[in-house]
């Protein structure tokens, strides 16, 4: 049967929280460059005086 340490040395779910924690920082980065993108075409936009 299982002693007590054995049980002690198992090691689960680490993996998948640090792959969803990457995997989320990795979503927010890129919609922070979408955003700033956006925003640094509006404002040439408004300073080259041109309209979509």
């Amino acid at each position: 049967m299982y002693n007590k340490d054995n049980l002690l040395m198992i090691i689960g779910g680490a993996s998948s929280f640090n792959g969803t924690l990457i995997n989320s920082i990795s979503r927010l980065f890129d919609t922070l460059l979408e955003v700033g993108r956006s925003l640094g075409s509006a404002i040439r936009r408004m300073v080259d005086g041109t309209k979509c």
